[in-house]
């Protein structure tokens, strides 16, 4: 996949150098393994964001979460099982993961809660 090029809106916009990086990284994750685990992004008010991450069959053990340069990251990686199952049908996906999303500079990562099988980070808006 190519990326855009951006120059022309650098030469009369200050500000918005990280826009090309967001743009690249947005088309570059449209691959499959981009939809798992699913997710939701929330509007909670003016200043205030939530995501949830559908993190069935994962406890708090096997899950890395951690912000960095403005990128929250989140890791799953199951332990190993200490008995063999014999499934009819097996559904829920119990594969490693890694899902990122680019938070803007005045955004911060205020909680996190693990609960039926649903991870929620809660953030407000620092501005």
């Amino acid at each position: 996949m190519n990326s855009i090029d951006l120059t022309p809106l650098y030469r009369s916009s200050i500000g918005y150098d990280g826009l090309g990086a967001l743009i690249d990284s947005a088309l570059r994750g449209s691959d499959h393994s981009a939809s798992y685990p699913p997710y939701n992004i929330e509007v909670l008010d003016d200043n205030h964001y939530a995501i949830t991450l559908a993190v069935a069959g994962f406890d708090k053990g096997e899950l890395d979460i951690h912000v960095e340069n403005n990128v929250l990251t989140v890791r799953g990686q199951k332990g190993k099982e200490e008995t063999e199952r014999n499934y009819l049908h097996q559904g829920i996906a119990n594969r490693a993961f890694e899902r990122k999303f680019n938070l803007a500079e005045h955004v911060e990562v205020t909680d996190a809660d693990l609960s039926n099988g649903l991870l929620r980070w809660s953030s407000s808006d620092q501005i």
